[in-house]
């Protein structure tokens, strides 16, 4: 599996940014697909995974949405009302669990996306 994450920039305190991912693969649909961030000087995090159910870190709930398209095997993440603690490095990825995912663990990472959040 392939993944190209896009649509990270630079955005004020409050305002909105989408990412996506774009996905090689046939098998798309069977996927835990996942955002993670890691902002400077800390560990990669997990924001969101989606198979069937969406489940969210407690830092994004409310705020960030993640949804996938399988028919056109992308992933999105609609991040709303950001912070400047959100900045970070994002990486989209694919995991076979659930639990890999909540790890930190997934079986294939993308090349990340920065977000900055002016304050």
């Amino acid at each position: 599996v392939q993944l190209q994450a896009s649509g990270g920039g630079l955005v004020q305190a409050g305002g909105p940014l989408r990412l996506s991912c774009a996905a090689s693969g046939r098998t798309f649909s069977n996927w835990v697909m996942a955002w993670f961030r890691q902002a400077p000087g800390k560990e990669r995090e997990f924001v969101a995974y989606i198979n069937w159910l969406t489940y969210y870190a407690d830092s994004v709930k409310g705020r960030f949405t993640i949804s996938r398209d399988n028919p056109k095997n992308t992933v999105s993440l609609q991040m709303n009302n950001l912070k400047p603690e959100d900045t970070a490095v994002y990486y989209c990825a694919a995991a076979t669990s659930t639990t890999r995912a909540m790890n930190v663990m997934p079986d294939y990472w993308g090349q990340g996306t920065l977000v900055t959040v002016s304050s």
